[in-house]
């Protein structure tokens, strides 16, 4: 048996260069206005179909999401968002962002705080439970 040094197809790890997420939501409107609103994402674009709107495109720097209307198909009051977190780091103040997401109305899940690994982070959820953790470096 021979080997090389170059790793099969089965055994290279995966080189990403990119996470984007797509998230079901109950009220896509809701959730649309909500992430602009409270945490600053831009509008990417919106999907229609039949005259209805059924998916938005919204990103941050580099971060991009898709949010879809939930159809019902499963339960329109099944949980979502159990088990996940969103990071998000930025290089900006996070007491500003986090002043804007309690301007929202939006409770926080902890607020903005010291880690002893050296970041600034709060954690919040979206209108559909899913949660965001967003975190700075601390200079």
């Amino acid at each position: 048996m021979t080997t090389t040094a170059s790793a099969s197809p089965a055994t290279t790890p995966l080189d990403a260069d990119a996470l984007s997420a797509s998230l079901t939501v109950r009220d896509l409107a809701a959730s649309r206005d909500w992430y602009r609103d409270a945490l600053g994402f831009a509008i990417d674009r919106e999907i229609e179909r039949d005259g209805v709107l059924r998916a938005v495109g919204i990103r941050a720097g580099a971060v991009r999401l898709m949010l879809n209307q939930d159809d019902g198909a499963k339960g329109l009051d099944r949980a979502k968002g159990a088990g996940l977190s969103l990071m998000i780091t930025t290089r900006q103040d996070i007491d500003a962002i986090a002043a804007r997401v309690r301007a929202r109305g939006t409770p926080f899940i902890t607020e903005p705080q010291d880690t002893p690994w050296g970041a600034r982070v709060f954690r919040v959820a979206d209108p559909d439970g899913f949660i965001l953790v967003v975190s700075t470096p601390l200079r």
